[in-house]
């Protein structure tokens, strides 16, 4: 994979990227906020109503500090829990003879004095009260609830005394309530969460606290969005379960050349009181995002990494193409995310590249290129990923990344100026299909078993980057009682290129070949690859040798168009043409 040097000014950080079950939001406002500024966000997860910030439906992109103004941030938390922050309802006199307890909060400032400057949320987790959602508040910084008996998660966010002296979180994991029970939330038994990077002169952005319980088969969760220094905070009450409590931490900071995502994720039965980590640059992986530019236009993208796990937030920092931004994360967290979005242009919509679940290990780099030629066919190799192609009955499905990058990143609105796919039925036409590249259904009127050819085709780039796509699958098919996988490979051809889609003229140039699916591991004297450079005209052989092919490239300003076909064990065939694949330089 190739990648050029980018200066820090092309990669400048947007903000924070908001998990929204499982997809990164991409920060798109303004309005930043210094570090310590209250409550940058707030929230709770209910696994069995879905009520959770996950689903927040907002898109934000931040200045260089990724924070949010705070009454925006905590008027959409009202909005999601429907209670936050108003008054808990009256609670009838004969309240107590049907199982309820009385709980009584006091809330505390730094100095020990009654404060009104806090958010506070009572959970349900199991038992009768395991439906109670609560966010209550009371300006004395007293209130007292009546409540059903049962296990509940506390949590509360005092806000500072002045600007800049940073926030409290108070976390109470297990709360059980079986009896009139008072609890005094005092952010003077806080400790410092001090999490930072190698790089002294690093700038810390935002930061997302997160604490998850489960309990009688109930999992709840609550979460607080806000800067990467000056969070202090506290386990209150006794400890839960071994194992029933996960805590997560995750900051980010902004450095002179390249970016920090600094994770910990910790399962125990209590909350975190205080954290200190100061990794080294050893302890650290590194992600790269090369952001290729095929045609020359330039323009300024957008890279992003997250947690692959959990509810989180992530970094998003603008990108010069071609170009590649740089980021440092923790491998204690787990696998990461990491994404690339394109610069939109008048007419045509970004694009947005994932590679997801990404390992990484102390002292390693990885590096993704992204919208980069070859263009082609690619099926998603993580475990579980749903089949390309599916019968359900009499219903024969299509749902294939035609035109995926050079590593097989599927993009999110393909470019592209036509797109046909067609099926046949023992030779005879079922129907034909415009619209997106590799996406099509047909319905059948005859059950029986026979022998279908599938075609799909798309057209794509203009001038000297245009390019024709052909994939032609033949498979035999009956309906089917349940959905089932069809029999569908295709072959990735995967050259080195540079970060405007061309390789050296006039070398010889290996060009790895892999096949995907069904045929993967079929004999290689299955797979045949042949090679034109003009335009598909004529084709030349290219044996596969050891995963690759050797091609001579032509003259500069040419272009290379690759073919390959295929036969399974089954007898399922794959035809797949890659039209003007790579140009010379």
């Amino acid at each position: 994979m190739s990648e050029h040097p980018t200066p820090r000014s092309a990669s400048r950080p947007l903000g924070s990227a908001l998990r929204k079950t499982g997809s990164p939001f991409r920060r798109t406002g303004s309005g930043a906020r210094k570090t310590g500024s209250p409550s940058w966000q707030t929230g709770t997860d209910d696994r069995q109503t879905g009520t959770t910030l996950r689903n927040a439906p907002f898109a934000a992109r931040t200045e260089r500090s990724g924070l949010r103004p705070a009454l925006p941030v905590l008027a959409l938390v009202a909005a999601l829990t429907a209670t936050a922050f108003t008054a808990p309802p009256a609670v009838p006199a004969s309240a107590a003879e049907n199982g309820t307890v009385t709980l009584t909060l006091r809330h505390l400032d730094r100095t020990g004095a009654p404060t009104d400057a806090y958010s506070t949320r009572v959970t349900g987790i199991s038992g009768p009260g395991e439906d109670v959602r609560e966010s209550p508040h009371d300006s004395s910084g007293t209130l007292t609830l009546r409540l059903p008996k049962g296990r509940y998660l506390l949590d509360s966010e005092v806000y500072p005394l002045h600007r800049g002296a940073g926030t409290d979180w108070l976390v109470q994991p297990r709360l059980d309530l079986e009896r009139d029970t008072t609890v005094t939330l005092d952010p003077r038994t806080t400790s410092a969460v001090d999490v930072r990077p190698p790089e002294t002169g690093a700038e810390p952005r935002h930061a997302m606290s997160f604490v998850e319980v489960s309990h009688g088969g109930r999992t709840r969760s609550v979460n607080l969005m806000s800067s990467a220094a000056g969070l202090r905070v506290a386990h209150l009450g006794p400890a839960a379960e071994p194992g029933s409590v996960t805590a997560t931490f995750d900051a980010y900071w902004i450095g002179e050349r390249s970016d920090y995502g600094l994770g910990y994720r910790f399962t125990s039965g209590r909350a975190l009181t205080g954290f200190v980590r100061r990794p080294t640059a050893g302890d650290l992986a590194t992600l790269k995002a090369a952001a290729a530019d095929r045609d020359g236009a330039g323009g300024v993208g957008a890279a992003a990494i997250q947690p692959s796990e959990g509810t989180t937030v992530g970094l998003t920092s603008e990108l010069l193409r071609p170009g590649t931004a740089t980021f440092h994360v923790t491998p204690e967290r787990g696998t990461w995310d990491l994404s690339y979005t394109t610069p939109g242009t008048p007419g045509t919509r970004p694009n947005l590249y994932e590679a997801r679940d990404l390992p990484v290990r102390p002292g390693a780099t990885t590096t993704h290129t992204f919208d980069n030629d070859v263009r082609g066919p690619s099926l998603d190799p993580a475990p579980g990923a749903p089949p390309a192609l599916v019968r359900d009955g009499d219903r024969i499905a299509l749902d294939l990344p035609l035109l995926a990058d050079g590593e097989g990143h599927a993009p999110s609105d393909p470019v592209f100026r036509s797109a046909v796919t067609t099926l046949h039925r023992d030779g005879v036409p079922v129907g034909t299909r415009r619209g997106a590249p590799g996406r099509a259904a047909f319905t059948l009127t005859t059950p029986d078993r026979a022998r279908y050819r599938l075609t799909a085709t798309a057209l794509h780039g203009t001038g000297t980057s245009a390019g024709r796509t052909t994939a032609v699958w033949t498979f035999d098919s009956a309906a089917t009682a349940a959905p089932a996988a069809l029999p569908l490979s295709v072959v990735r051809f995967t050259p080195p290129l540079a970060l405007d889609g061309t390789a050296p003229a006039g070398t010889a140039l290996r060009v790895p070949v892999a096949v995907q699916g069904p045929a993967a591991g079929a004999d290689p004297a299955a797979l045949r690859v042949r090679v034109s450079v003009d335009g598909g005209t004529t084709w030349s052989e290219a044996p596969v040798a050891d995963g690759a092919v050797e091609i001579r490239n032509p003259a500069p300003g040419g272009t290379v168009s690759l073919r390959a076909t295929l036969t399974d064990a089954a007898g399922n065939t794959l035809d797949q043409t890659l039209g003007n694949a790579y140009r010379t330089r």
